[in-house]
């Protein structure tokens, strides 16, 4: 196998180690490194559930048009340990491009040997060793020495005057290898620049969801921690005085779904972030939500099961589970966004619909969405100025009042003259525990009333198609979204449409006229049943043809459903 190598338009790049060798350093670094030479970036991360040991691999792709997919090729792999080939030696070809010390490598592989272990110790530390790294793919790259200099300091720039230094060292001296490489080896590197591309945002699935909280109005966050929810939390307790919210880590989930519909009773805006073994603790509290008619927002971030399953994979086994999740009936939301972009919005979203409707809404989304990032325009177009939607009270107030549209105005302590009363039994219009039959009956309607609204407030499925009489209908929702799009668009076929849900619940009405066109409908889901093929047939009646399914806790590539599909 000859070295050489030319990448053009579109370069896979994978780094792997065990947790602790920095490779999240190299991949935060690079990837601001990437674009700000005005390369488009895309990025994400497969990690085991330990803090030290095991392998972690992070895939960066590097490309002259915008990129938003996983994909399973690797064209150029930079193992930091012995481990890493074997773990994802399925994705390895002979074109790939192996850059590593010589002995992380099977010998019966052919790699091009940098001693990156050797040079670190020289500089100060092993540690180094990814900084080698990093400068030597910048170097591969053909990247200005300038543009890393000016990373370095951005990221290292509070420490001690000696780091920043070796780091410097560290880079250069990758950087000089990796220009070595490409003159000794006849690598080739095209991929085109787009000098707008460094004003670009670069943000991760965790900064969507928590920027478009912040745009609605969220101005108190309370949750415990749990993979992958947790970046959500981080992010917005870093950055809470500037968004003025509140954010409390609470001692449990228990607590920390009550201390949010306190807040929403007390007039905040309120949401939790958790994962599914965390929102099995906060069922009751949903319940509650739906007695009381409390807004609610809740962040789902999906991850396998059952129980603690996978904790840091990815998985989109929850749509049913947030879906019948609760005691007795009462209306709800899902929105289920499946890029950076409508992870914000849909975040923004969900407050405007809990607070003008009262009722929980949940945004769905999965480890794969929430760890990956690539660049974009700013978020647009923004939502509107948040709305409270509680009024001043009279002292005649009744919280629960007979509304011809299931909305009973909401009051809230203190604002106006009236008693503000909310009880999780069942209770009369005042607010209070009631037994009467018929006062129930008409409670269960005027909560239920509320779903005929809220049906007018769907977020449509968008229709993708090549051709309008197409043969093939595809449906998926959440984080397939980006890997569907770019599948189709490689298969370059005419008769194959998408149709791809940003909302599952309130189920978009009047979707028969899709279905019906199709000669085979397909669902692409990342679980083992078919969790949203069931719900069209509830919905519907109508069966999917074929599913596609994934539930080993990695994301589909993009190659995989060019073949499935």
């Amino acid at each position: 196998m000859s070295l050489g190598r030319t990448f053009e338009d579109d370069v896979s790049i994978v780094l792997a180690g065990e947790a602790g060798q920095g490779i999240q350093t190299i991949e935060m670094i690079l990837s601001r490194i990437l674009k700000r030479s005005g390369l488009n970036v895309f990025g994400t991360k497969e990690y085991m559930s330990r803090v030290r040991g095991g392998t972690n691999a992070t895939e960066i792709r590097v490309a002259s048009e915008p990129v938003s997919a996983f994909v399973k090729r690797i064209d150029i792999f930079i193992p930091l340990d012995e481990k890493a080939t074997s773990h994802v030696k399925r994705r390895l070809t002979d074109q790939t491009l192996i850059v590593c010390d010589s002995g992380t490598i099977h010998p019966d592989r052919e790699a091009l040997d940098v001693p990156f272990s050797k040079l670190a110790l020289e500089i100060g530390g092993e540690l180094f060793a990814n900084m080698i790294a990093a400068g030597f793919l910048t170097g591969l790259l053909n990247i200005k020495i300038e543009i890393i200099n000016e990373a370095i300091q951005y990221f290292f720039g509070k420490k001690a005057a000696d780091v920043i230094e070796k780091n410097y060292k560290a880079a250069k001296q990758g950087f000089d290898l990796g220009r070595e490489a490409c003159s000794k080896h006849n690598i080739a590197c095209t991929v085109k620049r787009n000098p707008e591309v460094k004003n670009d945002m670069l943000v991760n699935g965790h900064e969507a969801v928590a920027l478009g909280a912040a745009a609605g109005g969220c101005n108190f966050l309370a949750s415990y921690p749990m993979s992958p929810s947790t970046g959500v939390l981080t992010f917005l307790a870093k950055h809470a005085a500037e968004f003025g919210i509140v954010v409390e880590q609470a001692e449990d989930e228990i607590a920390a779904i009550n201390m949010g519909l306190g807040s929403w009773y007390a007039g905040g805006r309120a949401m939790v972030t958790t994962s599914g073994g965390g929102f099995a603790l906060m069922v009751e509290g949903l319940s509650l939500a739906g007695a009381i008619e409390s807004p609610m927002v809740i962040h789902l971030a999906q991850r396998p099961g059952p129980a603690t399953g996978l904790p840091t994979r990815t998985e989109q086994g929850d749509l049913e589970f947030a879906l019948h999740a609760g005691h007795g009936e009462f209306p709800r939301v899902i929105l289920t966004p499946g890029t950076l972009q409508d992870a914000f919005f849909c975040a923004s979203h969900a407050f405007y619909l809990a607070d003008k409707y009262q009722v929980p809404v949940f945004i769905l989304t999965d480890q794969y969405l929430l760890d990956s990032y690539y660049n974009l325009k700013e978020f647009s177009p923004m939502p509107p100025k948040p709305k409270n939607y509680f009024v001043q009270t009279e002292q005649a107030y009744q919280r629960y009042a007979p509304a011809h549209d299931g909305i009973s105005p909401r009051g809230i302590p203190g604002f106006g003259q009236g008693i503000v009363c909310v009880d999780s039994d069942e209770h009369d219009a005042g607010g209070y525990i009631t037994e009467d039959m018929e006062v129930r009956t008409a409670m269960v309607r005027k909560r239920l009333k509320k779903m005929e609204l809220l049906t007018g407030e769907i977020l449509e499925p968008e229709i993708h198609r090549a051709d309008e009489e197409y043969k093939k209908l595809v449906v998926g929702w959440g984080s397939t979204h980006p890997l569907i799009c770019e599948a189709l668009k490689r298969k370059k076929t005419r008769d194959t449409a998408y149709l791809y849900f940003p909302q599952v619940y309130p189920f978009p009405p009047g979707l028969a006229r899709y279905f019906q066109k199709a000669r085979e409908v397909i669902s692409v889901e990342n679980n083992a049943t078919g969790q949203l093929a069931k719900l069209i047939r509830r919905e519907t009646g109508f069966e999917v043809h074929r599913k596609v399914l994934k539930f080993n806790g990695l994301p589909f590539s993009v190659e995989e459903l060019v073949e499935q599909i």
